[in-house]
């Protein structure tokens, strides 16, 4: 089939490449357009639109897509299908409309739990089990369309929102190949999402980010791995910012937020329910390091307490 592919980041970037390596034909690629990244806050390309260059496609990057004389590329292709996976841009039912199969959306939760912007790092923040992906044949709505298939993956004790991401990315990547070889069966027996069970998965805040010492160590575990790497879990010590990357629910109590260990067996603080273990920090203008390391340098000792302030 001709395709038209939407999408930005790098969880889009991996169906681009299994649509590729499948053979199908991608007559035009949409992705935002882009942006200043890094220090310099050099212009940068999404890595869609990268790989869609190493393969010479041509790519169309609007800012919006409401007028037609910005929906005229799209029209113009005539595609079979569209397959959308964190475009960035909602596409007015005019567009949706254009490809004669419509548009097929990648989105990472099982719906109807998780719509919106960040499911992976909600799903992890709830204490989730499990989530996956979901192809669902889009409509106006936020993630409301019918469902065409679903695909599970385990959430471990471990698993970040990086490390989260990555498996979604290759699930996704390999349900929309399989949906777009079956599409006549999965669109004879797409379902309707359930009303029950709907959740809405709002974007991150950075003003999330701040560890209240007050919640249990299970709620910070979470919160951490679900921050990591945007925007980061961050509290304060001494009364500089203190982030942390790493960390893991320990036995012990105390004053919520204090240091309770810092010796070489470990850095550990109360918790309003528990303890943490802290495993990888990071100091305002440093880098990254154990927190084994910012023990040993006397950044830390035991009766300390984060979040107060200095």
């Amino acid at each position: 089939m001709k395709l038209i592919f939407a999408g930005t980041p790098d969880f889009a970037a991996a169906a681009l490449k299994a649509l590729i390596d499948a053979g199908h034909e991608i007559a035009l690629v949409l992705t935002q357009p882009d942006r200043p990244s890094g220090r310099g806050m050099k212009l940068t390309a999404s890595p869609v639109k990268q790989l869609a260059q190493q393969h010479g496609l041509t790519v169309y990057q609007p800012e919006k897509l409401r007028l037609p004389e910005q929906q005229a590329p799209v029209a113009a292709v005539g595609a079979d299908l569209m397959i959308v996976a964190a475009y960035g841009l909602i596409l007015p039912q005019a567009v949706l409309d254009m490809p004669r199969h419509g548009c097929l959306n990648i989105h990472a939760s099982l719906l109807p739990r998780w719509r919106g912007a960040a499911p992976i790092q909600r799903a992890i923040l709830a204490g989730d089990a499990q989530t996956g992906i979901t192809i669902m044949q889009m409509d106006a709505g936020l993630d409301t369309g019918d469902m065409l298939s679903m695909h599970h993956v385990a959430i471990t004790a471990d698993d970040n929102a990086t490390t989260l991401h990555d498996k979604l990315a290759v699930a996704g990547a390999s349900a929309v190949v399989a949906a777009v070889a079956n599409l006549p069966q999965l669109q004879a027996a797409r379902q309707k999402q359930p009303e029950a069970g709907v959740t809405y998965a709002e974007k991150l805040r950075k003003e999330e980010s701040q560890i209240d010492w007050q919640h249990s160590a299970g709620q910070l575990d979470r919160m951490i791995r679900a921050f990591n790497p945007f925007p980061s879990a961050q509290t304060t010590l001494a009364g500089e910012a203190l982030k942390i990357w790493r960390a893991e629910p320990a036995s012990g109590n105390g004053q919520p937020g204090q240091v309770i260990q810092a010796d070489k067996n470990g850095l550990v603080i109360a918790t309003g329910e528990g303890a943490l273990k802290l495993l990888e920090v990071q100091k305002a203008g440093g880098k990254r390091m154990d927190a084994a390391a910012l023990v040993a340098g006397g950044g830390i000792a035991t009766g300390d307490v984060l979040g107060a302030a200095a």
